[in-house]
């Protein structure tokens, strides 16, 4: 009976093995981005071919509810106390943290993705959309201090930082040689779709 059992086992544990390094393999497997910066190459109906910053060729699916934005410059001083932004940072040497750009939300769009989190535009970068409570002017920027629901955070912006708006656009802006942000998701085809997409006016790169 011992050796019975013995020969039965084998083939569970195999069985096992095998579902280990599948689910291994799973957990290794890149994640699927959320969101590709480029320029557009070309627009054929509902499809659109975007070459992205890191030089893939990336083709999405135009959603028929597509949201489109456009993206423009503004001043620094547009912003104000109570305006609520968006803001990429990066830690400063000083332990703070330095604004790679800012982008302030018109009213309606207020309450956007409320929170910091981590960001991909570049290493160790994060994402904080809040309300700014202070605003102090310094020689060569300002500070910003700005609150959200759980918490608050205190943001230096460069003079020379990206500061830029939300204007209404549409579909038609979605054209060769505009450069975007384009939020995507994979379909179970495997393909990719975007379903909100952000263009820079008068040849300006999204600096998000």
């Amino acid at each position: 009976m011992a050796i019975q059992r013995a020969t039965f086992t084998r083939p569970l544990i195999a069985v096992a093995m095998v579902a280990v390094s599948t689910y291994c393999a799973f957990a290794q497997r890149a994640p699927v981005p959320t969101r590709v910066r480029g320029t557009i190459e070309a627009v054929n109906g509902d499809t659109m071919q975007v070459k992205s910053r890191s030089g893939e060729d990336v083709k999405l699916h135009i959603a028929a509810d597509v949201n489109v934005s456009g993206i423009t410059k503004i001043s620094l001083a547009d912003i104000k106390p109570g305006s609520f932004i968006g803001a990429t940072t990066v830690p400063g040497p000083d332990g703070g943290q330095n604004a790679v750009e800012v982008h302030v939300f018109p009213e309606s769009m207020r309450g956007t993705g409320e929170g910091s989190r981590p960001w991909d535009l570049k290493p160790n970068s994060s994402m904080t959309n809040a309300t700014v409570a202070e605003s102090v002017v310094g020689n060569d920027g300002h500070t910003l201090l700005v609150k959200y629901k759980d918490g608050e955070k205190k943001v230096f912006v460069a003079d020379n930082t990206p500061v830029v708006t939300f204007v209404p656009s549409d579909k038609s802006e979605l054209k060769p040689g505009a450069k975007v942000i384009a939020f995507m998701k994979q379909l179970p085809d495997g393909s990719f779709e975007t379903n909100r997409v952000s263009v820079g006016r008068d040849g300006l790169t999204p600096p998000m």
